[in-house]
């Protein structure tokens, strides 16, 4: 396990440790911006800020290319804080641990990394500051809030940018040139509820735990069949209130909306004289899950054990209602896509429960290329909490990424990939989201592709980087601007 500071390319993993010593969530990006700010300042660059704290840095145009077209190389400012149960970090304070793991990956430890969209970030900042006179004219667009809303894309000043080319850095595999993503769209549900008082005997307590699932980000990971600690708890509960008279207390899961949950915990009561029934339940549940998650989560755990009283018990009507609605939601891959062979087209993700003393909220996140379908799946999962009597939202969504083929952009760094590399670069379309379409909304002159390293695990604390792919990254981005 050593530094990575000493890696290639060096001035890109320099500014990347820079980076990941900086706390960033989304919507408390106030250092990083102070940080880029004064790297502008520090690089004498011009720079700008718009009011939602977008930042673009400018390199402007050197002699020897003159003529050549201004580049937006953007990439945003925050991170997912992810950490695992047992990791002890504070997100807003605490600077990420990353490490060269020996093994060609750079981690950190017990929680996110950040790379997503950290590498992206450096890599512009690098450029920026490249010796490189045949670089064309620069614009660094770092956009604010992009994991938790797209709010900095939103809220884009219209002078912020002039490029005609636009270069998405988040992406998340090398050897891959992306022209289209997802659009996506969350549906929220409340249900409100009063705690009952706990009966006074008769009842042995208990909590499970969900742990162990990979987890991973709910567009790139969406297909890969791995659990959903949300949906899997509820079965057990379910399971539990049918055979057993389960009462629930307390149930929490997964923590981000655009994550797949790792983790669930639950608080419940079981008659004295139906336990053995209950644990019966749960050991068939167990064996349920190993059969149907063995290879893609050979890490789960499912563990029960005894609690003491909780304060209150949930009312059984409310209960009943939610446990149902969390069964019956739809979740995973709905749609393949016909346009391109292998992209996930159409998804829903039952992204987190939460309770507090009177309600409990659920958050799902719909995703699809198709805007007909992202709003059709939208529904479907509306329509299954309405019948199951709670409160339905949805958020503002945003609009996907509309491939073209035959952009000028995609044609000079698919041919700079070949000529570089002696092997043709993927193209593809991503069922994540990318800010892109709301570029290409408010800036409909833009020809967009986005590029970037291999990240695995990304949202979620397996999250790591391949050392040599950034090489690779960082050689194809010098040459495709130079090449324009």
């Amino acid at each position: 396990m050593g530094s990575i500071s000493k890696l290639a390319p060096a001035k890109v993993w320099e500014i990347f440790e820079e980076i990941t010593r900086i706390p960033r969530p989304s919507k408390k990006e106030e250092r990083i911006i102070a940080y880029l700010e004064e790297f502008a300042r520090r690089h004498g660059l011009p720079h700008r800020k718009d009011d939602v704290g977008n930042v673009v840095i400018e390199r402007p145009a050197r002699p020897a290319a003159a003529g050549k077209p201004v580049v937006v190389l953007q990439s945003h400012v925050d991170m997912v804080c992810e950490k695992n149960s047992d990791v002890v970090f504070d997100f807003d304070n605490d600077p990420v641990e990353a490490y060269d793991d020996g093994e060609g990956w750079v981690r950190a430890r017990g929680t996110t990394l950040g790379a997503d969209d950290g590498i992206g970030m450096a890599a512009a900042l690098a450029l920026l500051v490249s010796d490189d006179e045949q670089l064309p004219p620069i614009e660094a667009l770092f956009t604010v809030d992009e994991e938790t809303g797209l709010t900095g894309a939103f809220n884009l000043g219209r002078d912020m940018i002039t490029g005609r080319y636009l270069v998405n850095l988040d992406s998340e595999d090398e050897g891959e040139i992306f022209i289209g993503c997802a659009g996506g769209i969350d549906t929220v549900a409340e249900f409100s509820y009063t705690a009952e008082p706990v009966p006074g005997e008769g009842f042995a307590f208990f909590k499970a735990e969900i742990t162990g699932l990979k987890g991973g980000h709910s567009g790139d990971d969406i297909n890969k069949g791995l659990a959903n600690s949300n949906k899997l708890m509820a079965r057990l509960l379910y399971g539990g209130q049918r055979e057993a008279g389960l009462r629930l207390a307390t149930v929490d899961g997964g923590n981000l909306r655009n994550a797949i949950p790792r983790e669930a915990r639950a608080v419940f009561g079981v008659p004295v004289k139906l336990v053995s029934r209950f644990f019966e339940v749960y050991e068939s549940f167990s064996v349920d899950v190993r059969a149907e998650y063995g290879a893609t989560e050979p890490g789960a755990e499912i563990i029960v054990s005894e609690e003491p009283a909780p304060a209150a018990l949930m009312e059984p009507a409310l209960q009943d209602r939610l446990l149902k609605s969390l069964i019956g939601l739809p979740n995973g891959v709905l749609a393949m896509s016909h346009a391109m062979e292998g992209l996930v087209e159409t998804s829903t993700n039952l992204a987190s429960v939460k309770q507090s003393a009177d309600r409990i909220t659920v958050t799902t996140s719909q995703r699809s290329s198709v805007d007909a379908a992202r709003f059709a799946a939208a529904q479907s999962v509306r329509c299954v909490f309405e019948l199951a009597g709670g409160k339905v939202r949805h958020s503002e969504g945003y609009p996907g990424w509309n491939p073209d083929p035959s952009s000028k952009l995609l044609e000079v760094f698919s041919d700079t990939y070949r000529h570089r590399f002696g092997a043709n670069a993927r193209v593809k379309a991503i069922h994540a989201g990318l800010e892109c379409g709301l570029f290409l909304q408010k800036f409909p002159w833009l020809e967009m592709v986005s590029v970037g390293p291999t990240l695995r695990g990304v949202h979620s604390p397996d999250e790591r980087l391949e050392i040599a792919s950034v090489q690779k990254f960082w050689d194809l981005l010098v040459a495709a601007l130079k090449a324009l």
